[in-house]
């Protein structure tokens, strides 16, 4: 693949990523007339997550599937279909955590508080590609085990939130012992499988 294809691409997955951030935008007032204020709260972290990528120059897919990803997300919870498939919730908290891991490690990476693992994140932040890695005998390992760590801190505090959300604001949220549980591995499991595609080609 020719230079002047990867920017063409890269240009359409930014544009992709443009149209769902707008859509997330738009989802705030549509959710809170619907739904009321936990829509509310909910679809402006969606909107946060959308925008994210854009602001560290995530390039690629990555950066639509970000919002995409959240989205449904959202939507999949206001719309009660966990009720209705049991098996969405797992399914969904493997997806969205493993999505949430590549943004954290981005922004990260942005920040300049780790080096790149591998190609997806590669220039972020005017930052050099994985000099700093040089010295380390097993820089992938490291860097599979930093995004499966960062990836179980999020499923974890997704959980608190969930926990909040049923003591605090609405009871119908519902979480008990073997959800929480399994949303934890559906998670855990997420965060590694992000790790392993961020240090992919590296």
């Amino acid at each position: 693949m020719t230079t002047g294809q990867i920017e063409r691409r890269s240009t359409v997955s930014t544009a992709v990523g443009d149209v769902v951030r707008v859509l997330a935008g738009i989802a705030i007032p549509v959710g809170s007339l619907l739904y009321g204020l936990v829509a509310t709260a909910l679809l402006s972290l969606v909107l946060l997550g959308a925008v994210i990528p854009r602001a560290v120059g995530l390039k690629g897919p990555l950066d639509p599937l970000v919002g995409l990803v959240l989205s449904a997300a959202a939507w999949i919870a206001l719309l009660d279909l966990y009720a209705q498939l049991s098996w969405l919730d797992l399914a969904v908290h493997l997806v969205a955590t493993a999505v949430l891991t590549v943004l954290a490690y981005a922004v990260l990476v942005f920040l300049g508080a780790l080096p790149s693992p591998g190609p997806l994140l590669d220039g972020l932040g005017g930052r050099p590609t994985r000099s700093v890695m040089d010295g380390l005998s097993r820089p992938r390992l490291g860097a599979v085990v930093t995004a499966t760590a960062l990836g179980a801190l999020l499923a974890l505090l997704w959980e608190v939130g969930e926990w909040a959300g049923t003591t605090f604001v609405d009871p119908a949220i519902d979480v008990g012992y073997l959800d929480t549980l399994g949303d934890l591995v559906a998670g855990g499991i997420g965060a590694l499988a992000a790790g392993v595609l961020l240090v992919r080609g590296s």
